[in-house]
């Protein structure tokens, strides 16, 4: 069981909506959707490597199958203050086909490289299973454990 990890609050809103692309494409039905968009985004990140800049999450998403965070030794790492590119660098690896773009954006767009290299992480360790909810003493419809009720009513 991995212990339970907190998502920094500076990563709060593009991790929701990194979360929910990534979850609406994953489609049971159509299980390459999801790979083949990944895909497409990032030949078009290839071909122009600012397209998303200021667009964390979506740089996330191009890049997440052309990088290799070693989530296991970056968890080590105190990431409730936000950490620097250098703290979070040794911890990337890159595809030889996506090198260029990706220094291109490391150059350029530092700071969105760093937070799409963060929202890969916490997504590699996110648990999808809801939580159980906790029983409230005000839900219960009787209190006095009869079943003297009216389902008609």
């Amino acid at each position: 069981m991995q212990p339970e990890t907190s998502l920094p609050d500076y990563l709060t809103d593009d991790f929701s909506m990194y979360l929910e692309n990534m979850i609406s494409l994953a489609d049971p039905e159509n299980p390459d959707l999801l790979s083949n968009y990944l895909s497409n985004l990032f030949e078009q990140l290839k071909k122009m490597p600012l397209l998303f800049n200021g667009m964390a999450d979506q740089l996330a998403m191009a890049i997440s199958s052309k990088v290799r965070v070693d989530s296991k030794n970056l968890a080590k790492v105190e990431l409730t203050d936000e950490p620097s590119w250098a703290e979070i660098k040794p911890f990337v690896g890159v595809h030889a086909d996506a090198r260029a773009c990706i220094s291109e954006i490391m150059t350029h767009a530092e700071q969105d490289l760093k937070t799409a290299i963060l929202l890969i992480h916490f997504y590699n360790g996110y648990d999808a299973t809801p939580l159980k909810a906790e029983e409230d003493e005000h839900d219960q419809l009787d209190e006095y454990g009869s079943n003297d009720y009216d389902e008609n009513y």
